[in-house]
């Protein structure tokens, strides 16, 4: 799913918002990726009003897909935004990225030991570890009479603020000004859904 989310490159962000910094620029992203997320939560709780349970694994799927791909948007976004696009491909930079969220951490462009982890096992296992966590967390959005609405529009707006805080600190230690930014090239469009629907 990583290299289908659409990234808004820098210049882009820079239209979208202008005579914003970094800093704002960033707010409004967090604050976007925050309300997007609870609205996923809102949609799921709203959803499991009447619970039936063969469909609570895949109520559960849902909430944590479309919420992962929301964060790694943002996430993607944010390393933009800071001057700390990675370099490489398109399906490299969605990797880097997964590791990201995976790992709540910025990516360290300036550590080669970062980019190489994101290739190898242990970030498998950091993703594993970050949906069965997700998984446990998201059980409540489940309960009834629109409880789990609730519940899970503030879990996701508070989590989504959350990883977007760590990142952020990470990535402040390393911003670059754009000022300073060599030309980058544009983003590759990323590949629309499969034939098969996948």
């Amino acid at each position: 799913m990583a290299p289908r989310v659409p990234v808004r490159d820098l210049e882009t962000l820079r239209r979208q918002f202008p005579g914003l910094g970094p800093e704002e620029i960033a707010d409004k992203l967090v604050a976007g990726a925050a309300g997007a997320t609870a609205t996923v939560g809102a949609g799921v709780g709203a959803a499991a009003m009447l619970p039936v349970p063969p469909a609570m694994p895949t109520e559960l799927a849902t909430e944590i897909t479309g919420v992962a791909a929301i964060e790694l948007k943002l996430i993607a976004e944010l390393h933009e935004v800071y001057g700390l696009r990675p370099p490489g491909t398109l399906a490299q930079r969605s990797t880097l990225y997964l590791r990201s969220w995976a790992g709540e951490r910025g990516i360290d462009m300036t550590n080669p030991a970062t980019i190489d982890a994101a290739l190898g096992g242990r970030m498998k296992r950091e993703l594993r570890q970050r949906i069965m966590k997700r998984m446990v967390r998201d059980l409540p959005n489940l309960m009834p009479f629109m409880v789990g609405a609730a519940v899970g529009a503030v879990m996701n707006r508070r989590d989504t603020r959350r990883v977007a805080q760590r990142i952020r600190k990470d990535l402040r230690r390393m911003q670059v000004p754009w000022e300073a930014l060599p030309e980058l090239p544009p983003l590759e469009k990323p590949p629309g859904p499969s034939p098969l629907g996948e």
